[in-house]
């Protein structure tokens, strides 16, 4: 196969946007979306100087009628190797659910959860043309049932919990399809916050070594430090 094709959502800054980054140093062809053409634009121009190619595409992930007219235009490619599903929100930041807004878990839900599966859908005509396609759903410690007793974020947490049920259920109906979720630990980055312990290219590293490292066969894992880690 040549050069390795990926698409990386939510690639306009932060972790997504480092993915993207370190995709295009290791020689990949890098769609590189965000909601805006403007700034898909920008990230790709940065992202092209680290190597290999990057193409700006826009996609709101939480509009179909964007993502599908988004998969006509990667279609020229022929195919896509490689889906990083990172666009996600942090909605809330309470830590009792039982004030939680509504709106709030239905913002989390239509953007980590539904938004994740609907691209997968949309670009999996272009997955199953590759020789190794590999999907990687950007999850959380804190969607980790084993963790829900700290409370933090409930409608962030709960909806990353729905996109690893989408990463099981995905892995066990796509066969020759490697589906994967990854923890990036707390990051320093807008969402993350300045006084997170990790580098972007220290939360990218699972990603990029799921993308293109990680046996073939891996798949319906939960991953951190590129080790499995509790549902």
């Amino acid at each position: 196969m040549s050069e390795t094709i990926a698409l990386v959502t939510g690639a306009g800054k932060g972790i997504g946007f480092e993915i993207a980054r370190q995709l295009a140093a290791r020689g990949a062809f890098v769609w590189v979306t965000a909601r805006s053409d403007a700034n898909a634009r920008k990230a790709a121009a940065l992202v092209g100087k680290a190597g290999g190619t990057a193409e700006p595409l826009a996609m709101d992930v939480d509009d179909a009628a964007s993502i599908r007219a988004a998969a006509r235009t990667a279609a020229r490619m022929k195919r896509l190797d490689v889906l990083v599903n990172n666009a996600g929100i942090l909605p809330d930041k309470s830590d009792d659910i039982s004030r939680t807004p509504p709106d709030a878990f239905e913002d989390a839900f239509r953007t980590n959860a539904l938004g994740p599966l609907l691209v997968t859908q949309a670009f999996l005509p272009l997955l199953k043309k590759s020789d190794d396609p590999r999907v990687i759903n950007v999850s959380s410690g804190a969607g980790s049932l084993s963790e829900m007793e700290s409370g933090y974020a409930p409608a962030y947490s709960v909806s990353k919990a729905a996109l690893n049920a989408v990463t099981r259920k995905l892995a066990a109906t796509l066969k020759g399809v490697a589906v994967n979720s990854m923890c990036p630990g707390w990051v320093r980055t807008d969402m993350g916050g300045k006084s997170a312990p990790r580098s972007v290219e220290k939360g990218a590293d699972t990603a990029i070594w799921l993308a293109l490292e990680a046996p073939a066969d891996l798949t319906g894992a939960f991953v951190r430090d590129r080790q499995r880690i509790p549902w």
